[in-house]
């Protein structure tokens, strides 16, 4: 009977059955690429509540969960996908796309006119990478490694870099609260102002950024290659496990889904504010950054527990960067763009809570080591910044109050 079969026909059977199979390997190796990755079952019942239009408490949870692993899957394409473009160019789309969550989340934000959630989350990826990522990395990674090691200069150029991120937030708060706004003609005067302000000094951290790129894969890239040879150390040389066609289709899918679960989180917000009394800035600070960075708190921990603190270093505080100055001034300029007057204008107490955790993060990787006991100072740091900012008001509850 199979003699009878037209040649054709099974081509074309061996061609679908060979398919098939590299899709089932992809999807093996996707889903084994992170250990959150479990999570995917929230990705469809959190969609199916949100269009169901269920209960704010429960599409706010459940999308929250979703979109932890579609930010790991999404970290991970893009690491494949740099894998066939060559060191330079994978810097380069690694350090593009390493925070598209927190860029897509604060895209949908900004659109809904959430201007406070933006700020919010913004501040908290910071303080987030900053105390949190790497106080574990030195808490677990000491406890294994006993005194850890890193590449010290590397550290210091890039939170030197910090400093300057933390001044441009640090400026535009101290320009508003040294002139008066004691009328609503001087606040609109100095709104005018601040929002100019704001924009001029986006677009002077973005080009900030760029040369940074260019300094470590171009002119400099030598500083940063100790870090690497660490990996080659530490794991097998690695290589692409997705082609890619396959990079590139779980790059958009996984952009796609975070976009709806993304969606339906910012537009829960509201009511997770009146039901539960929390404050937007608490949402945006303390909850919404885990939500992008828990991919990197995993990766970040376990490298620093195989003694390879140089990378997990790198992960954490090139996480930050990217997130002070390409982030941040990039939403400043897309509010521009969409007429939301996104400033970088935080509350004294915001401003001062970043100045404080930059200056505690740079004093830890100053000597160019760590140990266990650092690690406890910096989650301790974040412990007492979540408290403040849990009881810390939004300024519309306390105007509600006082009407």
């Amino acid at each position: 009977m199979d003699t009878q079969t037209p040649l054709l026909d099974r081509r074309r059977r061996r061609a679908t059955g060979g398919v098939a199979a590299r899709l089932g390997r992809d999807l093996r190796v996707v889903f084994h690429s992170s250990p959150v990755n479990y999570l995917l079952v929230f990705v469809p019942l959190g969609l199916a509540l949100g269009y169901a239009g269920a209960s704010a408490g429960w599409v706010f949870s459940v999308n929250f969960l979703a979109i932890i692993p579609l930010a790991a899957i999404l970290a991970f394409a893009t690491e494949e996908l740099a894998e066939h473009v060559g060191s330079t160019l994978g810097g380069l789309l690694n350090a593009t796309l390493g925070n598209a969550v927190e860029l897509i989340v604060s895209v949908i934000a900004l659109r809904r006119g959430q201007v406070r959630i933006v700020q919010a989350s913004m501040l908290g990826s910071l303080l987030s990478n900053l105390l949190l990522v790497l106080g574990f990395c030195f808490l677990f990674g000491g406890i294994n490694g006993g005194q850890q090691k890193f590449n010290q200069t590397a550290a210091q150029t890039m939170s030197s870099l910090l400093v300057i991120s933390c001044a441009s937030l640090l400026i535009p708060a101290a320009f508003k609260a040294t002139l008066p706004s004691e009328t609503e003609e001087q606040s609109v005067i100095i709104g005018d102002k601040l929002l100019k302000l704001s924009r001029g000094t986006s677009m002077v951290l973005l080009v900030v950024y760029v040369l940074f790129l260019c300094f470590q894969l171009l002119t400099h890239h030598e500083m940063f290659e100790q870090q690497e040879e660490a990996v080659v150390e530490t794991y097998e040389p690695r290589h692409a496990q997705l082609s890619v066609r396959s990079s590139l289709g779980y790059l958009l899918a996984s952009t796609v889904l975070v976009s709806l679960a993304a969606d339906f989180l910012v537009d829960s917000i509201d009511d997770i504010v009146e039901s539960t009394g929390l404050s937007k800035t608490f949402i945006g600070l303390i909850v919404i950054p885990i939500v992008g960075n828990a991919a990197e708190h995993v990766t970040s921990v376990i490298v620093a527990m195989k003694n390879n603190m140089s990378l997990a270093l790198s992960v954490a505080i090139g996480s930050s960067l990217q997130i002070s100055l390409f982030v941040t001034p990039f939403m400043v300029l897309i509010g521009w763009w969409i007429n939301v007057p996104m400033t970088l204008n935080f509350s004294t107490f915001e401003t001062a809570t970043l100045f404080t955790s930059v200056f505690l993060s740079n004093y830890l990787i100053l000597d160019g080591e760590s140990n266990w006991l650092e690690g406890v100072m910096s989650l301790a740091m974040y412990a007492l910044i979540s408290l403040a900012f849990f009881y810390y008001p939004d300024e519309e509850a306390i105007a509600s109050v006082l009407a």
